[in-house]
This record gives C-alpha cells, structure tokens and sequence, in this order.
C-alpha cells in the first residue's frame, strides 16, 4: 500500500525540487517521498492531493511496523540471549514505527525541526531493531539461522544511510540532492523488500509450530 499510494502521490505532485523550483513534475532522483508531504509543493503550488495520500501512506507504514515487531517477538524464547534481543528489538521497532508516523504528521515546510528529527530516529531505532533481531535470530535454536542473513543485509545498507544524512553531501547542490534523493529510495524499498520476506518466514515458522504441536 505505501508503493501504490506513493505512486499515484508521486503523479499528482505538481513539481519543484530544492535545487530546482521549476521542475514540472516529482524526480525520482531528485525528490525525496518527504516532498510529496508538503502542504506547498517546491513550486510553489498547492499540494493537497499527494500530501493526503503519503500522510496515509506512511501513517499505514508506520503503523504496521510498530505491530509487526511486537508480533515478531513472540517467536524468539528458545536461548537465554534471543528472547531479551528480540524484545528490545520490539521496542526499537515501536519507536520506529511511531517516527515514521511523526514524519507523516509534520509536513517539513510546517514543521522542519521536528520533521527532521523523526527521520533521523525512526531510521536509527529501524537499525537498531534490525541488529537486535539479527541477534535474536543468530542465538535461537529454533528460528531459521537463514533469516539473520537477509536482516545483516538490510542493516548494513540501513547503516550506511544513517551514515549519508548525517554526515553525507549537502542537498543544496543538485549532485548532492540526487545521492540523498536516491539513497533514501533504495534503503526505504529496502526496507519493504526485508520486513515482507520477514513477516512470510515468521508466518511458515508458525504455520510449522501449529503442524507440529511445538
């Protein structure tokens, strides 16, 4: 639902971007999915359509992060280390999930300070879940080792886009505003990719636990 809603908002900016006021439509790699949250597009035009639908967007997305991390945990009590992993994963993943909701709450042309400290927290606390559940994966004797994989990765990539916004090009240039634009695309499709894989091995693991009476 993010990428559909996303999309049709992305067709209904009306344009502009921070290097370029004038562009005419959203630039993939020049817009971030913040933009389509502005209540005035760069442009200068009103922006009520894709500032609706991202608000929506990312308020579903935030939202059922913060449930799938709760959920998640239940599966991690087979070792002395993966069950208080898993659970302050849960908590880092809550925080996460209710920043992204923050993000969707306060357009940035209305609230910039308090838009930016959402994003810089809701993808530290995402990190922070990851590892912690990457531990909780690694430690369990029962969950799939194999799981850990694909959330060391998404760490990894996650790490190093918390590395690009804090410490990475200004967006002031138009090179750096296409690294920052793009960077966030690939690590919040990223992110989608690696909760579905996710969500569909904890819910094989579970189809196999209610099979098997374990």
């Amino acid at each position: 639902m993010f990428v559909i809603l996303t999309a049709i908002a992305m067709l209904f900016y009306p344009g502009g971007t921070t290097a370029d006021p004038d562009a005419p439509r959203y630039l993939f790699h020049q817009n971030f999915f913040s933009d389509l949250g502005l209540t005035v597009a760069k442009s200068g035009e009103s922006n009520t359509i894709s500032a609706v639908l991202f608000t929506a967007a990312l308020s579903l997305a935030g939202g059922v992060l913060a449930l799938f991390f709760t959920a998640f945990a239940q599966f991690f009590g087979g070792s002395f280390w993966s069950s208080p992993a898993s659970r302050l994963g849960a908590v880092a993943g809550v925080i996460s999930g209710i920043c992204f909701v923050g993000i969707a709450a306060t357009p940035a042309n209305l609230h910039g300070w308090a838009h930016g400290v959402f994003v810089d927290w809701a993808f530290r606390m995402f990190l922070l879940a990851a590892l912690l559940y990457t531990g909780a994966i690694l430690t369990d004797r029962r969950y799939p080792k194999r799981m850990a994989i694909v959330f060391a990765a998404f760490a990894i990539l996650l790490a190093a886009y918390v590395v690009l916004i804090t410490v990475g090009p200004s967006t002031e240039t138009e090179s750096g505003l296409t690294i920052q634009a793009t960077g966030q695309k690939i690590i919040v499709y990223a992110a989608i990719v690696a909760i579905f894989i996710q969500a569909w091995a904890a819910l094989r693991f579970s189809r196999s636990i209610q099979a098997f009476g374990r």
